[in-house]
């Protein structure tokens, strides 16, 4: 084993990936990322180890500057890293650049080349890899079957949409066939109803191709309802790695929570720990059953930091909460109630809105009940 234990945490990077039921297609180990030297020396990425499965659709998640398009561009070889590895299929690739891996990127700005065909702009990479002229046409015909472009094929980018020119983007990177496609962002200059219209398309492409997508965004909502996994990442380090529910439902520490979705935080004091269960008592004194991450065992007797999601409550006259409501914000399908509890702080509920039936108003009193299993104590 080396000195620095490099070893050990690749031989825990391959074991978390075979538990994790699906063969390995890319194996990071101990990657760092230092940018500038000395006094002006910025780490970027700190120690990454992570395992994504082949033909999943995995994606890194975060706030801006937390390392995530840095990660995406160091498996593309854009970037060297400072230390640490990076296998695609079992081959080392560090060190390779771009034109060497087995990967595409599609990018925020869709570099199609303006004076060329969406037909054009798809076989181009075919074309410069030197495969037959018919081969290039039949690949051709397929990407636009695929991406559903056949009418636009002697278009030039000018003459088509923002988001018909992503799916050519698309349709590109995907000709080669690569192993892995990385796309950074690439819904970020859509408008909302074409976001969430993509978003249903990158998934069925990627179903279909049964390629391995990494996807980089910072938007919460694209993560959860298109990944496999997502692998959320703050300062250059990976928090918590899991299905879209298991980080929503199941957040390791409040970073998590906080990020994903709406969240609500209560300080509360263990009264008993057992495994991966708790039982604490609120600050309005009701004990209440809680999720314990794994690996923590909170002590009797501590403080401890619980989440609630806002869907997770509801108002009802025998529940641990009190307060009054300061808010009442109409969402169409629900209303979100925000409330002053008695106890201090604040705490926002989730209603769905029914025919006939009206939201209390600002000022009216409330008690709030928590759903059996809606407590989840978070790592310090």
């Amino acid at each position: 084993m080396a000195a620095d234990g490099t070893a050990d945490v690749e031989t825990r990077a391959r074991r978390d990936g075979a538990a994790a039921g699906g063969t390995a297609e890319i194996e990071i180990v101990g990657l760092t990322k230092v940018f500038g030297r000395g006094s002006e020396a910025a780490r970027a990425l700190d120690e990454v180890n992570l395992t994504v499965r082949r033909g999943e659709f995995f994606t890194l998640l975060g706030p801006s500057g937390c390392g995530k398009t840095t990660l995406l561009r160091m498996i593309a070889g854009f970037e060297q890293p400072t230390r640490g590895a990076i296998r695609i299929d079992g081959r080392d690739v560090a060190g390779l650049g771009p034109n060497r891996r087995p990967v595409n990127t599609v990018f925020q700005s869709y570099a199609l080349f303006p004076h060329m065909t969406a037909a054009e702009n798809i076989g181009f990479g075919l074309r410069m890899l030197g495969r037959p002229r018919r081969e290039v046409e039949a690949k051709v015909a397929e990407m636009l079957r695929l991406v559903r472009m056949e009418p636009m094929a002697n278009r030039r980018p000018a003459a088509i949409s923002g988001g018909q020119q992503q799916r050519v983007a698309l349709a590109r990177a995907l000709a080669p066939r690569p192993r892995v496609l990385l796309l950074d962002e690439p819904l970020s200059a859509l408008d909302l109803k074409l976001r969430k219209e993509m978003q249903g398309e990158l998934k069925r492409l990627q179903a279909e191709t049964g390629i391995t997508f990494v996807f980089v965004t910072h938007d919460q909502e694209e993560a959860l309802t298109m990944s496999d996994r997502i692998a959320v990442m703050d300062r250059g380090r990976i928090l918590q790695v899991g299905s879209p529910r298991a980080i929503y439902d199941r957040p390791a520490d409040r970073f998590v929570a906080d990020f994903i979705g709406d969240t609500n935080f209560l300080e509360a004091v263990v009264v008993r720990s057992v495994g991966d269960a708790a039982t604490v008592r609120l600050p309005s004194g009701a004990v209440r059953a809680a999720s314990v991450p794994e690996g923590l065992a909170p002590v009797a007797g501590g403080r401890v930091t619980v989440v609630v999601r806002p869907e997770h409550a509801a108002l009802a006259e025998d529940g641990e909460l009190v307060g009054v409501v300061e808010e009442a914000v109409y969402f169409g399908t629900d209303t979100h109630l925000h409330v002053r509890l008695d106890t201090g702080g604040r705490f926002t509920l989730r209603r769905q809105n029914m025919a006939g039936d009206h939201a209390p108003e600002p000022g009216a009193a409330v008690t709030i009940r928590i759903a059996e299993s809606g407590l989840r104590v978070l790592r310090p």
